[in-house]
């Protein structure tokens, strides 16, 4: 079975709703996965834009979350996740700071890439890793990988 990447609250490719934005309450999404392969040690979760700042003339990608170390026995994240399955460690997002930052693009729709990645390692403590540091930590490492796209285009 593959590994796959689903959310409760929008389809792969539909629009996420606004609760989930900087125009709502900028909650994290409700994630949920099956088919983790065997033999993986950890999960890794990126969620960024490829379309920052126009997806006219995308100039750069703009990160939104970093999760890794997420334990093999996980199904999913609640929506607005307090408290992070056991083990698992924060990166930086572009703002910065650990967390789920919410979409918020300045101008057109805008394409938000969730992906998953299992791993058969556990990666080691990264500090204030950002999205790079966290690929680069990952390669050669990668079991398996899912993607969920969502969409957005502020409303004001």
């Amino acid at each position: 079975m593959a590994l796959q990447l689903q959310s409760a609250s929008f389809t792969h490719n539909g629009a996420i709703p606004t609760k989930y934005t900087c125009e709502g309450s900028d909650l994290s999404p409700p994630l949920a996965w099956t088919g983790v392969p065997p033999g993986t040690k950890g999960l890794v979760l990126i969620v960024d834009d490829p379309d920052a700042p126009d997806p006219k003339a995308p100039k750069m990608t703009w990160v939104h979350w970093v999760l890794y170390n997420l334990p093999p026995d996980a199904t999913g994240l609640p929506e607005a996740v307090a408290t992070l399955p056991a083990g698992t460690r924060e990166g930086l997002n572009d703002w910065k700071r650990t967390g789920y930052g919410g979409p918020c693009p300045p101008i057109g729709r805008h394409r938000y890439f969730h992906k998953l990645y299992a791993l058969d390692t556990t990666l080691p403590d990264l500090g204030r890793a950002g999205k790079a540091d966290v690929e680069k930590a990952m390669q050669g490492h990668i079991l398996a990988q899912a993607e969920l796209i969502g969409t957005y285009q502020k409303t004001g």
